[in-house]
């Protein structure tokens, strides 16, 4: 299995941006983590976080050909982003989209995710875990 992990806007400060929203760990931290995992179960993985939306969407079109499943982690895109949700709706593979809070607990405007449409399973509030969950689900499939 070939997995592409995804992250947008903002995500390159985690741990040191609003901890207590979502936690003190790094994005390497959560990268190290799914590394160790997917070398466990014969996963091929590679990482992109970006807050260029623009890059977002090329990475998704050239995953077209080389990935299996994405596990992508949108952040504000999320909720505003309907070329992020086309982009994704023509790859055939698996999505699973997570979130490190629990998106339905925050702001209104935060409750809605055009991801969620094209997602084949969504994780929120889990903090990084999250991301362990959501290639589990993979391998599962």
């Amino acid at each position: 299995m070939k997995l592409l992990v995804l992250n947008g806007p903002n995500l390159n400060l985690l741990g040191q941006r609003e901890p207590d929203i979502y936690g003190h760990e790094t994005l390497a931290d959560i990268e190290n983590g799914l590394r160790r995992q997917a070398l466990a179960a014969g996963v091929d993985i590679d990482f992109l976080q970006t807050n260029h939306e623009g890059e977002l969407i090329e990475r998704i079109h050239a995953a077209r050909q080389e990935a299996d499943a994405i596990i992508i982690n949108p952040a504000a895109w999320s909720h505003t982003s309907v070329a992020l949700l086309d982009a994704l709706n023509a790859f055939e593979g698996r999505v699973v989209e997570v979130h490190l809070s629990n998106i339905h607990q925050r702001e209104a405007f935060r409750h809605h995710s055009y991801v969620s449409a094209r997602a084949d399973g969504v994780i929120a509030g889990l903090g990084s875990f999250g991301y362990q969950a959501a290639l589990d689900f993979l391998l599962r499939c």
